[in-house]
């Protein structure tokens, strides 16, 4: 039975799958793909410390049976919040994931169905915790299954990103001592440090590559103090940058701008990647992160999907069908090309 991808869209998207909660969309593709001819097997992903979920997660990989594949298309199961639920028009699917990335699953499935009748080895690897630490493809890292590709499926307007941006979160603490604000000679501002702090970030220069663009600084979280009357003992900013290149020159001065006024704690790091290009081919660079880096041990990286990161973690979500169905040609050409 041929696969209806718009269809097969709406049926993901209606199925809330916000991160830590993707074991109910996860258990619908595993029967989904079974039914539909693949071996499926489900790696479990442990909740992480921060979620109150009990539900069980885990990561879907489907390929044929005892067969190493030589490509594997690869997104994520869970989804921003809130939950939007799927509807359409002439033109789009509208809802929570309709490009990020169910749509895309969709997509993927749909090659991986052709070039399987077409005699090329392909498997399909769906992972959890995506938008948040890509802890389901950290586990999938640590169990490969030999392929020499990796198709990674993220909203790039069907143009191949020939590198993503890394990404580099990081905690500023500045501590003070509390006093009435009518004497703040007796105290100590914990904002008043942040903000010396945040002014110069703002003003340090950022690293540039060629033909890639700049690093990007995001003071995305700030809270701290008391009151309005009293001398702040405590303030912090939370902030994210968009990596290229190597992240020691942007630790470095983040550092120096922090001495003597508050401590810093980098909380996370996912490296700036760069990724093959293939020739005739719409390109694009990805200010975003992906997966990609946390699966490097499943082939060599290719990032390409439909739809538009623009409208991705909106209320507008969106996919145009037809670009649903010029995925599926591309996703298959693109494959081709790669194993032979």
């Amino acid at each position: 039975m041929t696969l209806d991808p718009i269809q097969l869209t709406r049926r993901l998207i209606d199925i809330e799958s916000i991160t830590y909660n993707e074991g109910a969309v996860g258990t619908f593709l595993a029967e989904f793909l079974a039914g539909r001819g693949f071996a499926v097997e489900l790696t479990p992903v442990k909740q992480h410390a921060e979620s109150r979920s009990t539900t069980e997660r885990f990561n879907v990989y489907a390929g044929s049976p005892g067969e190493t594949p030589d490509v594997v298309f690869s997104t994520h199961l869970d989804t921003v919040p809130p939950f939007i639920p799927s509807s359409e028009d002439e033109t789009y699917i509208y809802g929570r994931g309709a490009c990020d990335a169910k749509g895309i699953i969709a997509a993927q499935v749909a090659a991986a169905e052709r070039l399987r009748d077409a005699g090329v080895k392909v498997g399909l690897l769906f992972v959890v915790g995506e938008e948040r630490d890509s802890a389901g493809a950290k586990i999938a890292n640590e169990q490969p299954k030999g392929s020499r590709f990796l198709i990674n499926g993220e909203p790039t307007d069907n143009r191949l990103a020939i590198a993503s941006k890394g990404a580099l979160r990081v905690m500023i603490q500045a501590k003070g001592k509390m006093a009435h604000s009518a004497y703040p000679e007796l105290g100590e501002s914990a904002t008043h440090k942040l903000v010396e702090v945040l002014n110069r970030l703002l003003n340090i220069p950022l690293p540039v590559v060629k033909d890639i663009g700049p690093s990007t600084l995001n003071i995305g979280l700030l809270e701290g103090g008391r009151a309005t009357n009293v001398i702040a003992d405590h303030a912090e900013a939370q902030l994210l940058i968009r990596l290229v290149g190597p992240s020691e020159e942007t630790r470095k001065a983040i550092l120096d701008a922090a001495e003597g006024l508050a401590e810093v704690d980098f909380t996370l790091e996912i490296p700036f990647i760069q990724m093959r290009q293939i020739d005739g081919l719409p390109k694009m660079v990805a200010a975003f992160t992906s997966d990609v880096p946390a699966l490097i041990n499943w082939g060599e990286p290719v990032l390409l999907g439909p739809g538009s990161i623009h409208v991705a973690h909106t209320p507008h979500e969106k996919l145009a069908k037809q670009e649903l169905w010029d995925a599926i040609d591309l996703y298959e050409q693109v494959a081709i090309r790669l194993v032979r």
